[in-house]
């Protein structure tokens, strides 16, 4: 029974009462329960009640568990404390009483509950007395009864709680926290699967139970699971002296747990064994024909339930290892850049979803960063996350721009044989002067953590999931350009990691933005972070994490990049390109070099926009690196590639790729989708420091 803490000692007037005659030569004994003080008086008819002598008893209703078996004791205790809080004026039960010779004997207690003008409970007097006799009334029975509806919902309970259970140790948890153990008096539980003619333990049982080498066992072994896996059939263990005398070698591991009494039962599910279960007794004097019966259909129970959950795990892991094949399988190397990616898989069944991560090495230095989540959670959202990361890699190593390589996947995955959109977003940085191109399509921004650890959202315009756009014309995807400096760290992500029970996303960033502000600098174990806090607070869906962090000291600010569109018959954009070679050479300190660069650059602008019909697209950058390299691109939509042409000693043309060839350090050509790119690089002086 439970006991307030015990406060200054203020007793009624009247405490203890004084037993009435007539209850004395009826053999009912008296009790009065100071609940403010916590003190209990029995009289001697009470403590003869109880098998106790007046020097045992101490005043204290803690003192009267060691002659109350545990599973008596956990009901009664739920009968009191129930009519203490519920206003009761008082309250009865039978229960049973564990005599000196280990005996049991059913024992009636009914109280009077005393409460102030508050309301609240302050005392108990009440009696209490022998109920063998009894047991034959109708009260009796009622009371019995009771028991029994008691014991079979926990059966029907476990049952209703197992139907959800979707994992082994679900399983075993149900069968722990529910209650159930204790209300069918067992101190703990051992539970072992069948496995390949091998029992494997998944639960060990009460603490200091565990017996080593006992991990895999074989089903021919000298013990209780053993036997029953074999028979088929459940051991019902009824004294220490039977478990000693049944299994020697397990007896010494366990004789010091005070285990009395176990039940072992096979657990068959659609007429196969699949495992056993044990449970142990330290209070329990042997199995009555009910009690068999109740363990029994407890077992059938739990067998279809741990089936269900080995069905569940089995196939979450086939679909996980579908999801990991799809990812892939190692990261690149990128110089200039540190780079951090996880995937966490959902934890339910087959529910793993089609999100994923990819980083593509692109040229001159440039890396291609992907984050995205196909709608869905099984293997055919996994399976189309494949082919949709297999084809922005592809679109992106071509060298389309962002927005092309988003338009395109969105139309491959709008012709693909399905109904699932995805949402994405690709950022292309160029790490040598941290600009990075950004294009969402209906995914989650971004976020950026500065060196000092402040980290925000970065809003980045979008454009419709990957499908969708394609399904309504609306392929144009805006282009947002942001500078990432040495040290910065841009965090791409799925929604998973944002997605919070009961709030809504901006709730979900902000805690994220805090986590990220305050998280680890070491990028590798800031990313294990974040996936655990989804662990944590339980998050069903996956979750994918790209983390990229810009190295390297500051480049001078002269450093950059620039980029200028020249159309056919357009003069004024001819001239504005001219100037921006020219303007870019001198701003970052190509000294001599200027004239051959400006030189090479007309030339390239010149024979893109006479060979091809439409116009062409001039960039200028520093590359850093061993060397500091200017470097000069021309990218044309047409796929003739160019060839070195005799001029002859007369002739006006010819001359543009011998010119290229003999005044820059390297040039070549590369395809871009359905059209070109050519480039070259002159090595420049390194700028003094700022």
């Amino acid at each position: 029974m439970a006991e307030r803490a015990a406060g200054p000692l203020r007793l009624a007037d009247d405490w203890p009462a004084r037993p009435d005659l007539s209850l004395f030569l009826n053999g009912m004994g008296t009790f009065d329960w100071d609940l403010d003080s916590g003190l209990m008086h029995l009289d001697a008819t009470a403590l003869k009640v109880f098998g106790l002598r007046p020097d045992e008893y101490d005043g204290r209703p803690r003192t009267l568990a060691t002659r109350i078996p545990r599973e008596e004791s956990a009901r009664l205790d739920a009968v009191v404390s129930r009519a203490l809080s519920d206003g009761s004026t008082g309250y009865g039960a039978y229960f049973r009483v564990r005599l000196r010779d280990g005996s049991t004997r059913w024992t009636h207690i009914r109280g009077s509950i005393l409460r102030d003008t508050d309301g609240r409970a302050t005392r108990v007097i009440g009696i209490v007395r022998d109920a063998v006799q009894e047991l034959a009334d109708s009260a009796a029975r009622v009371e019995l009864a009771a028991v029994r509806r008691v014991r079979t919902s926990v059966i029907e309970g476990t049952a209703a709680a197992l139907a959800h259970a979707r994992t082994v140790q679900d399983v075993i948890d149900v069968l722990k926290e529910s209650g159930g153990l204790a209300h069918l008096g067992a101190t703990g539980l051992v539970m072992g699967l069948l496995e390949s003619g091998r029992i494997r333990l998944v639960a060990e049982g009460p603490e200091g139970s565990y017996v080593p080498g006992t991990r895999m066992t074989r089903i021919d072994e000298d013990y209780p699971m053993s036997e029953v896996l074999r028979t088929l059939a459940p051991r019902f263990i009824e004294s220490a002296k039977e478990f000693a005398d049944s299994y020697p070698v397990l007896w010494p591991h366990i004789s010091g747990l005070g285990i009395n009494a176990a039940a072992y039962l096979p657990l068959i599910a659609q007429a196969r064994p699949i495992g056993a279960l044990g449970l142990l007794y330290r209070d329990k004097a042997g199995f009555t024909a009910e009690d068999r019966n109740l363990l029994v259909a407890l077992s059938s129970s739990i067998a279809q339930g741990l089936q269900r959950a080995v069905l569940f795990e089995q196939e979450h892991d086939l679909a996980e290892g579908l999801q990991q094949a799809m990812l892939p399988r190692r990261i690149p190397a990128v110089p200039g850049a540190e780079i951090a990616v996880r995937y966490r898989s959902a934890r339910l069944g087959r529910d793993i979803g089609g999100d994923w991560y990819d980083v593509i090495p692109l040229p001159g230095g440039r890396v291609g960063a992907v984050i995205g989540d196909v709608q869905g959670h099984d293997t055919h959202a996994a399976a189309v996350m494949g082919q949709l990361r297999i084809v922005l890699r592809a679109y992106a190593a071509e060298g389309h721009p962002p927005a092309t390589v988003m338009a395109r996947a969105s139309v491959f995955l709008h012709e693909l044989d399905t109904d699932r959109f995805a949402t994405c977003t690709y950022a292309e940085a160029d790490l040598s002067t941290g600009m990075v191109q950004l294009v969402r399509a209906g995914h989650v921004d971004p976020l950026i953590r500065r060196a000092d650890g402040h980290c925000r959202r970065l809003p980045v315009p979008g454009g419709m999931p990957l499908g969708l756009s394609a399904f309504f014309g609306r392929l144009d995807y805006p282009v947002e350009t942001v500078e990432l400096d040495p040290g910065q760290t841009l965090l791409l992500y799925t929604d998973g990691l944002v997605e919070l029970p009961g709030a809504d996303l901006d709730e979900g960033m902000r805690l994220l933005t805090a986590l990220v502000r305050d998280g680890p600098h070491d990028l590798q174990i800031l990313a294990d972070r974040l996936c655990a806090v989804v662990d944590e607070r339980g998050g069903a869906d996956d979750v994918a994490v790209l983390l990229l962090r810009r190295g390297g000291a500051r480049a001078p600010k002269a450093g950059g990049r620039l980029q200028q569109v020249v159309q056919r018959d357009d003069p004024e954009g001819l001239r504005t390109a001219r100037h921006m070679i020219r303007a870019a050479a001198a701003a970052w300190g190509a000294g001599e070099r200027a004239d051959e660069i400006e030189l090479v650059a007309d030339e390239l602008i010149t024979n893109a926009l006479l060979h091809t019909d439409n116009g062409a697209v001039m960039t200028v950058r520093v590359l850093s690196g061993a060397e500091r390299r200017l470097r000069i691109e021309a990218e044309d939509c047409s796929s003739v590639l160019p060839h070195r042409r005799d001029a002859g000693e007369s002739g006006v043309s010819g001359r543009g790729l011998l010119l290229v060839d003999q005044l820059s350090d390297a040039w070549g050509v590369e395809s871009r989708g359905s059209g070109k790119c050519v480039w070259c690089e002159f090595v420049v002086p390194d700028l003094p420091s700022p």
